[in-house]
């Protein structure tokens, strides 16, 4: 009786492990529809009427518990393509990807800073939605607790990769569909033990007399330039993993610590002044952060790389492309949104009322300037 009683406690602790496996089984398998049904989900979170007054908690939670479970889809999906054989037919990985995966493959302590950067990014406001129910002096300090907490992550992970600039995201990307690859290995399986081709065959793969595996027959004429375009290494190809960013000292050192900062003063300036959403001082503190440290690390580029900004590596310009359009951000933030964007917004919206189609248009809109009115999170980009 013992025993049977046992063997039921013992089965019944496995199930969750078994539905965990299944699960994770099913994801792999089926990365794509996945993908897809993460992208309806956060879509679905972004146009609900009336998102961000009556059920502003209930639906940011909807969309950061999306953002958390596909980072744990990612980890699956990096798993399993990490086991692949390597093909010549699979697309290279970006420069992004190949950091990314050096230095998380290489560090723990890279790849859990990163990570609790990550989850922190996609609950962030959330957190802000739950502190302001509990008045403005608390969602101000859980405000400047969260940007705190992510400045030291960002200044960690620039320690753990010997002053290198943070790349963004700092995980790795999901970037392989693996249905593909699934077929690709099985292909490659069969390949390998593929047998002569029939006599009758109108195929022109030549058999090897030894082995008897068969040989492809060569691309048509019109593929073959095509084809050897796409094997061309350019120098980032070549490169090794933690050399697509270049070290930074000096300058160029002080101005990626000042913008891992900015978020931080501008969060601080915003609780002394912001009680005056009109007032200039914290806007311009923040972006005159921001604009100096892009001009200062221009600078540090221009007197240490050969060839300057030409010099930069593909992964360099990305970061840098990408931070310049993050500062059209500024635009919806403090005085600025107040005194030009907030006016124009609702001129665009009241136009916009009664006529078909736009009408819809106008009240996601009316839904997210309330989020911009009211929210410090819904417009950070760091």
């Amino acid at each position: 009786m013992e025993s049977k009683r046992t063997r039921y406690v013992a089965k019944t602790l496995s199930e969750p492990s078994k539905l965990l496996s299944l699960y994770e089984d099913f994801v792999t398998k089926n990365a794509s529809s996945v993908g897809q049904i993460e992208s309806a989900l956060r879509s679905l979170t972004y146009i609900i009427p009336g998102r961000y007054r009556e059920s502003e908690v209930l639906s940011e939670s909807v969309h950061s518990g999306v953002q958390l479970l596909s980072l744990y889809h990612d980890s699956l999906v990096a798993r399993v393509i990490a086991r692949l054989p390597p093909t010549a037919s699979r697309p290279p990985p970006t420069p992004h990807a190949r950091y990314t995966k050096y230095w998380t493959s290489q560090s723990p302590l890279y790849r859990r800073a990163a990570l609790t950067l990550q989850m922190i990014q996609y609950t962030e406001l959330l957190w802000e939605m739950i502190a302001r129910r509990r008045g403005e002096k608390v969602r101000w300090r859980v405000v400047i607790f969260i940007e705190t907490i992510k400045a030291i992550c960002r200044l960690f992970l620039l320690r753990l990769t010997n002053s290198r600039p943070l790349v963004s995201p700092p995980l790795p990307e999901r970037e392989l569909d693996l249905m593909a690859a699934n077929e690709e290995r099985e292909e490659s399986e069969y390949n390998d033990v593929q047998t002569p081709a029939s006599e009758g065959s109108s195929d022109l793969s030549w058999t090897m007399p030894r082995t008897r595996l068969s040989l492809p027959s060569l691309p048509d004429v019109n593929d073959v330039s095509d084809f050897l375009i796409s094997k061309v290494l350019t120098a980032d190809d070549v490169k090794p993993a933690k050399s697509l960013l270049h070290r930074v000292n000096g300058q160029g050192q002080l101005a990626e610590v000042l913008y891992i900062l900015r978020p931080v003063v501008y969060a601080l300036a915003l609780r002394k002044w912001g009680q005056d959403k009109r007032s200039w001082r914290p806007w311009l503190l923040g972006f005159g952060m921001e604009y100096g440290c892009r001009q200062l690390a221009k600078k540090d580029f221009r007197e240490r790389i050969a060839g300057g900004l030409r010099g930069l590596t593909g992964l360099e310009r990305e970061e840098l492309k990408k931070r310049g359009w993050s500062m059209g951000w500024w635009m919806m933030r403090g005085a600025f949104y107040e005194s030009f964007t907030k006016p124009s917004l609702k001129n665009v919206t009241e136009k916009m009322k009664g006529v078909p189609l736009l009408d819809l248009v106008g009240s996601i809109l009316e839904d997210y300037q309330y989020l911009w009115d009211n929210y410090y999170f819904s417009t950070a980009t760091l």
